[in-house]
């Protein structure tokens, strides 16, 4: 029995022979069947690609959002750490001052306290603080602190022998290249070389700090902080006492820089001021000062 075919006649352009082809059914079934798996194949290789396209982009994008975020999120997690510290020392000097001028009646703390005393002063002691407030014996006092703590408790020295390699203010990022604020000035110095308080106070802390890698902040009173970062090692602890001149650390490269020195910073109420302003009439001023835009 034949089988069903089709015939597929081709002709010669010259010399117009004419040659038949028999195709049967089942051939040209298989060749339509490859055809269109062919085209399902592509379809699904096109589908592919677009989708891992797209998740490739999203993916871009959720990775530029969370870093975006985990930048947000360090930027209030400092801001929220400095409140904290401002708080602390809000609330020191408020106790202080309601302990000096006899504001509680009683002392704060577990209930045996009460057996040390009263802490009011009575009608006469309270005339007494008056009138001794009143005499030129508190007034020479008073000078004479105030005058020891511009002294010994204002920054007054340069916390490291070097050259100024960064000025305060805006300036252009070294890492991204945009513009940024830069809180103090950064010093020169090799790694090792010793880092000294400016001024009498107490370490506020002495921890690693995002961005300024090992860093010494040392409360001065009246609102006045200094703060040593980049450094390779720190040699004291928070809530040390500290005298002008005392090594903090040592100069290094922790944290975000580019080699190693020393960033310095005067705040002032939590703000950052010039540190220039106390550094230009320290020792050895003249000669570490490079040529910066001040």
């Amino acid at each position: 029995m034949k089988q069903p075919y089709f015939i597929v006649v081709l002709a010669h352009s010259l010399h117009g022979r004419l040659r038949r082809i028999h195709v049967p059914h089942q051939v040209l079934y298989v060749i339509l069947a490859l055809a269109v798996l062919g085209l399902f194949s592509a379809v699904g290789f096109v589908s592919s690609y677009l989708r891992m396209t797209w998740k490739v982009a999203n993916y871009n994008a959720l990775r530029d959002e969370a870093k975006s975020l985990r930048s947000r999120y360090q930027d209030l997690r400092e801001a929220y750490d400095q409140t904290n510290q401002q708080m602390a020392s809000l609330q020191l000097f408020a106790s202080e001052v309601i302990t000096a001028y006899g504001l509680k009646n009683k002392l704060e703390g577990p209930r045996d306290i009460a057996n040390e005393g009263r802490l009011a002063l009575t009608y006469t002691e309270t005339l007494e603080e008056y009138n001794f407030l009143k005499s030129a014996s508190f007034s020479t006092f008073q000078r004479s602190y105030t005058q020891a703590w511009r002294s010994s408790m204002k920054p007054s020295m340069w916390p490291v022998d070097g050259r100024l390699i960064g000025s305060f203010g805006d300036r252009s990022d070294p890492f991204s290249g945009g513009q940024a604020f830069h809180g103090g000035v950064d010093i020169s110095g090799n790694v090792g070389t010793p880092v000294r308080a400016t001024a009498d106070g107490v370490v506020s802390g002495a921890e690693y700090a995002s961005g300024y890698g090992r860093t010494v902040s040392i409360d001065h009173g009246r609102g006045i902080h200094t703060l040593y970062a980049h450094l390779s090692r720190i040699d004291v602890i928070a809530g040390q006492e500290i005298r002008r001149g005392e090594i903090v650390g040592a100069v290094g490269r922790s944290g975000r820089v580019t080699g190693p020195h020393l960033h310095y910073e005067v705040r002032v109420g939590g703000n950052p001021i010039n540190p220039y302003t106390f550094l230009a009439r320290a020792p050895y001023a003249q000669r570490a000062v490079k040529d910066l835009p001040f």
